[in-house]
């Protein structure tokens, strides 16, 4: 098979005997350590450098000897960002009066607090040098996750567009969009980071999300109308690139997948990447590699709903992720569409209304056909390859109720009896990812605040009480969870063990990280 395209171009931070040699060396204990590095000089001098030293050594140079090399020609992490304090940022928003438990209330002001801590800005010197960083340079400051993501993700930033608003924040929110804005005019799409190795993945779309959040909360319609045709870009990319045609039943439908043809290790986690590839035929190589990006393009990096209908279910050596239609990524472009559709309406524009509603029921009719299961009464994604749904758990299943993706009332209803027939209410710290345990971190027994969201805010839209009353349980375990972690660590987690009480979780890549 013949090698698929790069990550990037960069032959530091993306491709290239360098990035081959340092990553598999192993000097680090995370991969993403070494392609956070800025360089002291040009790339050429140092690829230069680097060559000299290649030859020297017969193309196998010490470890000690690369350790300097390092030293010499990289910075550490994190110079390229300085602390940044939101100008908007203020002592006690109006939500924390609201809360009538006084620890709640305590424990919620400590958050607040966390958005001083991480906000970030980026040195004037990634414009001026731009070879010389994998950071891309944004013209506005930003809240990062935390740990070891120093930089802004595309998926994550919505929950937190969520926290800023309610800390009413909506200036930081603007300059985030426009940020998220810059990239889709500079590449035509969002990259998965704001980092040059992760140039040619996306991530699950929800950037017109976003902007109905910001445009809810300020009435900003003037900002609306000048950047509608951006959103519109973003959404092309997804049906341009990210299109799947399907045929059943003599019809065929149209829907999106996750889908990245870009060959070579994950730059971050080069070194796992590499030495998967070697537990496969050399010929199957690239497309494991490219399978393990569009993997990470889901942001279900890595779970076993992505090895589904391969031989063996724990390991990622069979990820198949280009070969499954996900509910969640489509419910996302459904509910974008209706938004895009309302945008336009509200701008006067009733062709673009008109077009975004025609594809918006398009995609209804599709999604009905293709991922929903009446006797079930939930959403599985679809196997291109063998024609059938994958009946397993995950969240993600009830991603269309939250993202108001449906044209029957009566789903929302039929989603809880779901949920107690694969009885997921029976977890009292949280709604797990999965009911499979790999190893992997987008399974059991871990628990993610977005994936609880989509469950909750999804049942939350029906009108009968007792879904009402269940959604308003799920919540209530998730923030107890929270809770009892924050007392005994005092910091915010990525994701929960809730298999045993609440503790942070574990598996996957990387450590737990704090945020």
């Amino acid at each position: 098979q013949e090698a698929l395209p790069p990550p990037c171009e960069s032959q530091i931070y993306c491709h290239g005997l360098l990035l081959h040699q340092v990553q598999m060396a192993k000097l680090y204990k995370d991969d993403k350590e070494f392609v956070d590095m800025p360089l002291s000089s040009a790339p050429d001098q140092v690829l230069k450098r680097f060559d000299e030293l290649a030859n020297t050594y017969n193309h196998s140079i010490p470890r000690e000897q690369l350790q300097v090399f390092l030293r010499d020609h990289f910075q550490v992490v994190g110079q390229e960002l300085q602390p940044w304090i939101p100008g908007d940022w203020k002592d006690s928003p109006q939500f924390l009066q609201k809360i009538s438990d006084s620890k709640l209330r305590v424990w919620a002001k400590q958050l607040h607090q966390l958005w001083k801590e991480l906000g970030k800005k980026v040195k004037p010197e990634v414009l001026q040098h731009p070879e010389r960083f994998s950071l891309i340079y944004s013209r506005h400051p930003f809240i990062v996750p935390g740990g070891r993501f120093r930089e802004f993700y595309y998926w994550d930033s919505y929950w937190v567009v969520e926290g800023l608003l309610l800390s009413e924040m909506p200036e930081t929110v603007k300059g985030m969009l426009q940020n998220f804005l810059d990239l889709v005019k500079t590449y035509g799409h969002i990259p998965n980071g704001a980092r040059v190795y992760y140039l040619q993945r996306s991530q699950p779309p929800l950037l017109t999300l976003m902007m109905d959040r910001y445009v809810a909360y300020t009435s900003d319609t003037a900002f609306l109308r000048d950047n509608i045709e951006t959103l519109a870009l973003e959404l092309d990319f997804w049906t341009e690139n990210r299109n799947v045609s399907v045929s059943l039943g003599g019809k065929s439908y149209v829907l999106n997948r996750y889908y990245v043809p870009f060959g070579g290790p994950r730059p971050e986690s080069y070194s796992k990447d590499a030495e998967l590839a070697g537990t496969v035929p050399p010929g199957d190589r690239e497309a494991l590699w490219a399978e393990l990006k569009a993997g990470a393009e889901s942001g279900w990096d890595f779970s076993s709903r992505w090895v589904f209908g391969a031989p063996n279910p724990h390991s990622l050596s069979g990820i198949r992720t280009s070969k499954l239609v996900p509910v969640d990524l489509n419910a996302f472009l459904c509910q974008a569409e209706e938004l895009m559709s309302n945008f336009y309406t509200s701008l006067g524009n009733d062709t673009e209304a008109t077009k975004y509603r025609n594809l918006r029921d398009q995609r209804l009719a599709a999604m009905k056909a293709l991922l929903w299961d009446e006797k079930k009464g939930a959403w599985f994604d679809y196997d291109l390859e063998n024609q059938k749904k994958n009946q397993e758990f995950y969240p993600s299943n009830l991603a269309p109720l939250w993202a108001g993706c449906f044209s029957d009332p009566g789903v929302v209803d039929k989603a809880l009896k779901y949920l107690e027939d694969s009885q997921i209410l029976t977890y009292q710290h949280g709604i797990p990812t999965s009911l499979r345990k790999t190893g992997q971190q987008w399974d059991f027994p871990n628990a993610w605040a977005p994936l609880q969201d989509l469950v909750i805010r999804g049942l939350a839209k029906s009108p009968s009480p007792r879904t009402q009353e269940v959604a308003f349980q799920l919540a209530q375990n998730w923030i107890q969870t929270n809770f009892d972690v924050y007392s005994q660590k005092s910091a915010m987690f990525e994701k929960y063990d809730i298999s045993n009480g609440g503790q942070p979780g574990g598996g996957g890549e990387y450590e737990v990280q704090k945020g």
